[in-house]
């Protein structure tokens, strides 16, 4: 029965990955803590969608700009290892409301916004998102969405989106999964769980990827900034 639940939350993760470029985690943790620690339920998660990751910036390797990933990185980094820590000392359903508060205006925002999120940020506020996505990553695994919206204000098509935000994730994977294999959350056991996923990961992706050809940009601009709300309605109410 586990294996089934990996699979399919594997499946409906990569689906989702794959056809807005961030989300994965957030649809898997609906599933995965029925059969896991919360912690391990987030180490899990995010090596399922391994596979799918290095498919997509496989994919669109021709677009990745490592210089508009690195800094971003650095900054979401540093947030998030220093936030891992504060677990057991911050209010953690209070910042998950506040987070989801933040997402839901953020998508009203831009559904209905005709700048559609095109214009590049100023530099103060795309910091904030990588301060904001630093911080709740390093809580409790939340890192995807207000990044997400940076660089689709940095993309000129969604193959360069989802090349400098996959490679984004991708890198951020090896690094948070070295903390947690480090402190001992992420184990050899669940090694078999983690592959079933990637299984139904891969599956997913491929599946988005032949629907992305059949929608437009400003389409999948507006599917992203729905999800976003999505999200956000899930931090607020689960």
């Amino acid at each position: 029965m586990a294996w089934l639940i990996v699979l399919f939350a594997g499946f409906c993760g990569g689906l989702v990955q794959g056809l807005t470029g961030f989300g994965a985690v957030i649809i898997m943790m609906i599933f995965l803590p029925n059969i896991l620690p919360i912690d391990q339920s987030a180490g899990v998660a995010g090596l399922m969608m391994l596979g799918s990751v290095i498919t997509l910036v496989y994919r669109n390797r021709h677009e990745i700009r490592l210089t508009r990933i690195i800094i971003p990185f650095l900054v979401y980094a540093s947030v998030a290892t220093w936030s891992v820590h504060l677990g057991h000392v911050l209010d953690v359903h209070l910042l998950r409301m506040l987070l989801g508060g933040l997402l839901v205006a953020l998508s009203i925002y831009f559904t209905f916004s005709k700048r559609q999120g095109d214009s590049q940020y100023p530099w103060f506020i795309a910091g904030m998102f990588m301060i904001i996505s630093g911080f709740f990553n390093g809580l409790f695994g939340i890192g995807g969405p207000l990044m997400a919206l940076y660089f689709l204000s940095k993309a000129h098509s969604m193959s360069q989106y989802l090349a400098d935000l996959q490679t984004f994730f991708l890198i951020d994977t090896f690094y948070i999964t070295s903390l947690r294999v480090a402190s001992g959350i992420v184990t050899l056991h669940l090694v078999p769980l983690i592959l079933i996923g990637m299984v139904g990961a891969i599956t997913g992706t491929m599946i988005a990827a032949h629907l992305l050809n059949r929608l437009n940009v400003t389409t999948m601009k507006r599917l992203i900034y729905v999800f976003i709300g999505l999200s956000g309605l899930y931090y607020l109410f689960i």
